[in-house]
């Protein structure tokens, strides 16, 4: 049997640290065994799925290295390899559930839905669906469809007995099948859940080892119950630990940059970058931290993958960048620098929004320095709060900044035009002149009062640094308070 594993992420944001390190263990169990590498792209989120995101990602895991044999960009033998472009195997294996009786319509509202969990919470119950369409005789659903009433498709699971799930890395894991509910696989969109797409998917492209992050677990009882329903054997189900924060939390936008372009942009290595995550996962032979994918691959044992949290500890990351770039050549590492930073690229989008600032040549650098580099920024945290005729507190100017960088992650054209545009918004919602709003914005991007246009500076360094940044200047902020 050739290995054959896939890695599936969605094309809604910025590339994540979480899908690089999902990416790297199935690189290694695939080259382990002389198997296939698969990506898929999970892109049947059409309000959130962009082409811009799923360009990222595939650059991302290319700077990386972890080169996958198959997907939307290589084609193979089980394309197409975007999902939103496989809609019809996702319908006519949903035909067969319902056929079958293992699946059926349901039109409840919303409202009713809404009800239903209050009541069942209310009386401490599972938060289940109560199969409520299930008694709708065929007749009935023909009605209802033939009105236009829309509807959703539900697996039927059963609600006497339990499931087991086996896990390479935990043994059989029972669930009790009372506590799990019927989960929608179509929804009234025509577009399927993860949970139908990623089943029929697996099975279609031959996949062997599912390899993803222990959250699916309470997942996988339905696409057990799934394989079942159609008669297929399921593949080897490996869970990975997920990724946490110092505080053991899950890994997020909110505690941690999680961006891989940020960092990239920080002067993160990448040879450092899979070795890092390596290293979170897995434990080599003699305790060793400092080691190559080949090597990786080589004494590879899923016995060694540790089930702790592992904690994504940027100073160790930054630790483990040190000990690499003191092995480079003085002249590998300007050239690094150069590729990095100063490139014609990134020169000729920087230079167009001082070239009205400069009188010498010497002044270009200096001027420039925060857009150059990506790392953290140094400033007097007073700086962020708005000096002419503000009345707001430090604490809302934190919460502003909280606000901005939400709002900043739902940008999907990354220009001035449309940061301009998000920003005036937010001032308007906050009830704030946009004023009070850019200042601090352009502090914590830049680290400065007084820069080229605030939006244009943006687009120059990008979503995830900017992001970065703006939280950082939040954090910054947490438990000050101006002098009275």
């Amino acid at each position: 049997m050739t290995v054959r594993v896939r890695i599936a992420p969605s094309p809604t944001g910025d590339p994540h640290v979480g899908t690089a390190y999902m990416a790297l263990f199935n690189h290694v169990w695939a080259r382990k065994n002389g198997g296939k590498f698969v990506l898929r792209i999970e892109d049947t989120d059409q309000t959130r799925s962009t082409p811009e995101s799923e360009a990222a990602i595939m650059r991302s895991l290319s700077w990386l290295g972890l080169d996958w044999d198959e997907g939307p960009d290589k084609g193979g033998p089980f394309g197409p390899y975007r999902q939103s472009e496989r809609t019809e195997h996702y319908l006519e294996h949903c035909r067969r559930l319902l056929d079958a009786g293992h699946a059926y319509r349901c039109f409840c509202t919303r409202e009713r839905l809404t009800e239903l969990r209050a009541r069942q919470m209310e009386a401490k119950a599972s938060t289940r669906y109560d199969k409520h369409c299930m008694a709708l005789s065929g007749a009935e659903v023909e009605a209802k469809m033939a009105a236009g009433e829309p509807f959703v498709v539900r697996l039927d699971f059963p609600v006497d007995g339990e499931t087991v799930v086996p896990d390479g890395l935990r043994g059989n894991i029972t669930f009790d099948n009372q506590q799990i509910d019927d989960q929608v696989l179509l929804k009234s969109d025509g577009f399927p859940t993860y949970h139908l797409a990623n089943v029929v998917d697996d099975h279609l492209m031959e996949i062997t080892d599912v390899i993803r992050a222990e959250e699916w677990i309470s997942s996988t009882p339905k696409h057990v119950r799934l394989y079942e329903a159609f008669g297929w054997e399921p593949p080897r189900f490996w869970h990975m630990p997920l990724l946490r924060n110092q505080d053991k939390s899950k890994i997020s936008k909110r505690k941690n940059p999680v961006s891989l372009d940020y960092y990239e942009r920080i002067g993160v290595l990448p040879e450092v970058m899979v070795n890092f995550l390596g290293l979170l996962g897995f434990s080599m032979p003699d305790d060793v931290e400092k080691f190559t994918v080949p090597e990786m691959i080589e004494a590879f044992d899923w016995k060694k993958v540790a089930l702790g949290g592992p904690v994504f500890d940027i100073a160790k990351l930054e630790w483990l960048n040190g000990l690499y770039i003191r092995e480079l050549e003085p002249a590998q590492l300007a050239a690094r620098v150069a590729a990095a930073y100063l490139n014609s690229d990134a020169m000729n989008a920087i230079a167009p929004l001082v070239i009205e600032r400069v009188t010498r040549l010497d002044q270009f650098v200096p001027m420039v320095s925060y857009m150059l580099g990506g790392g953290d920024l140094d400033y007097p945290w007073e700086n962020l709060v708005p000096k002419k005729k503000f009345k707001g507190t430090v604490s809302d100017v934190r919460k502003a900044l909280l606000k901005a960088a939400e709002t900043l992650d739902g940008v999907r054209d990354w220009n001035h035009e449309a940061l301009e545009a998000a920003m005036r918004g937010l001032a308007t919602e906050l009830e704030w002149k946009a004023g009070h709003l850019f200042a601090p914005i352009r502090t914590a991007c830049t680290g400065r009062k007084a820069t080229p246009p605030l939006f244009e500076t943006m687009a120059v360094l990008g979503g995830p640094l900017c992001r970065a940044r703006i939280r950082q200047a939040a954090t910054l902020l947490k438990g000050k308070k101006l002098p009275e």
